[in-house]
């Protein structure tokens, strides 16, 4: 069993990323910038508006979880005083600490719903992503969605959606936010005013779960369960979460092993540390996973009502049949068998293989909620076999070039932010009045 370092090195400067980290940063601005730029310009130049739009959404949605991942294992690490992850809290803190200034990526839906007004009906606008935006405009190609909603629309509105979008990215930067910096107000506080940043923190992460898990619920409502409006699923909410733990832990994974082999964090993360951070991806990310996604798929497809099954019949015509197959072998047979092992998570190069395994099938989950259409004639077919043989020719789209110019895009961004915040703060949280169980940490 891995064991404490002998001599552990209490200066924080020596656990800064430094210039070396501020080069790693401008690399990853100069390919996001570029990906952004050149996935917005083909996007433009594209016939399929919506299809952009969605592409946009999707990775948005991404990149966004793993802040929220992050964020999410800072507070529960806080809330239930844990001492083995102190090691590994600091990168999740900078990572979440992205979430305030993620918001701006939100901004170029804000600018549709203000020039909606001003649109010809042929151009990109927000009912192009969402179709409750435009109840008009639906009624006059899909008359029975657009009555179902109508019931809706003291919710599905484009001011309270909008206003429900500023309460989550200001919930979300202020969280972030105080846990970041009153962590790093630990470096340089004696011990009892550090214990005293902890004890406030615990508090604060009391109350910050509760949020967090309101906010993310209303959020997947809003962002992916909205753009099929008559369709409805209460397990929806708790769906995201189990996506956000499987991205974001993965990614936290990654990030600790790269700080660990660059040396920053190679002293005090063991192969303990490591062995944690999978059981939770493990847990969370494929065994939670699962579950609530067959629960959410039985319970729909047994109670068989035409306003929930529809979802998944879109999902399961076409190219949609073998890709939705793909993401349960994907997702929860492959990463179940593979992960199990207490030696693979321990093992730095496999645990990276599984982290990098499920962060791609993360993002497939998503494009899987999001990308998929309902067929609007839907209902004037009379077998489910009738509307396969219709629509058997359905593409998923997942090789369009678009896909992953805007994925690189948009992670370059983040990657570079949260380089530049290693270069200047440290990794590694000195002074945290949990490190030193944290350094003693063994597996039992």
């Amino acid at each position: 069993m891995s064991h404490g370092p002998a001599s552990f090195d209490n200066n924080p400067a020596h656990y800064v990323g430094g210039e070396r980290f501020a080069k790693f940063s401008r690399i990853a601005l100069a390919i996001g910038g570029g990906g952004l730029l050149l996935a917005c310009w083909l996007g433009f130049r594209s016939e399929d508006p919506a299809h952009f739009a969605r592409v946009y959404l999707l990775n948005f949605i991404f990149v966004l979880s793993l802040g929220l991942g992050s964020l999410l294992f800072v507070m529960i690490q806080r809330l239930t005083r844990a001492g083995w992850s102190a090691a590994l809290r600091r990168p999740a803190e900078l990572i979440a600490a992205n979430l305030q200034w993620w918001w701006i990526m939100f901004l170029p839906f804000v600018v549709l719903w203000l020039a909606g007004s001003k649109g010809d009906g042929h151009g990109m606008t927000l009912a192009s992503i969402w179709p409750w935006a435009d109840l008009h405009a639906l009624a006059e190609h899909n008359p029975a969605e657009a009555h179902v909603l109508e019931s809706k629309s003291g919710y599905l509105n484009t001011n309270f959606f909008f206003i429900r979008a500023a309460i989550y990215f200001g919930l979300w930067a202020i969280l972030a936010r105080t846990m970041l910096v009153n962590s790093l107000r630990q470096d340089s506080a004696d011990s009892d005013t550090a214990r005293a940043i902890d004890v406030r923190l615990q508090k604060w992460s009391a109350f910050g779960v509760i949020s967090f898990g309101l906010t993310i619920t209303f959020a997947a409502f809003d962002w992916m369960m909205s753009l099929s409006p008559a369709w409805f699923s209460t397990m929806f909410g708790v769906y995201f979460f189990a996506a956000i733990c499987a991205g974001g832990y993965s990614f936290l994974a990654l990030i600790v092993l790269r700080l660990r082999q660059l040396g920053l964090l190679s002293a005090v993360v063991t192969s303990e540390h490591l062995q944690d951070l999978g059981k939770m991806i493990f847990a969370f990310g494929v065994v939670f996973w699962a579950y609530i996604a067959f629960s959410q798929y039985m319970l729909i497809w047994y109670a068989s009502i035409p306003e929930e099954t529809t979802w998944f019949l879109a999902r399961q015509i076409g190219g949609w049949g073998p890709l939705s197959f793909a993401l349960i072998i994907g997702h929860f047979v492959i990463p179940f068998v593979f992960l199990i092992s207490r030696w693979v998570k321990r093992w730095p190069v496999s645990l990276a293989v599984g982290a990098l395994w499920m962060l791609a099938f993360h993002w497939i989950d998503l494009y899987w909620l999001i990308m998929p259409v309902i067929p609007p004639d839907v209902g004037s077919y009379s077998t489910y076999g009738a509307l396969a043989e219709a629509y058997s020719a359905t593409p998923t789209r997942l090789g369009d070039p678009l896909n992953y110019l805007m994925l690189v895009g948009m992670l370059g961004l983040f990657a570079a932010v949260s380089l530049r915040r290693l270069s200047k703060r440290p990794a590694l949280a000195v002074h945290d009045p949990r490190l030193p169980e944290s350094l003693r940490f063994q597996n039992i």
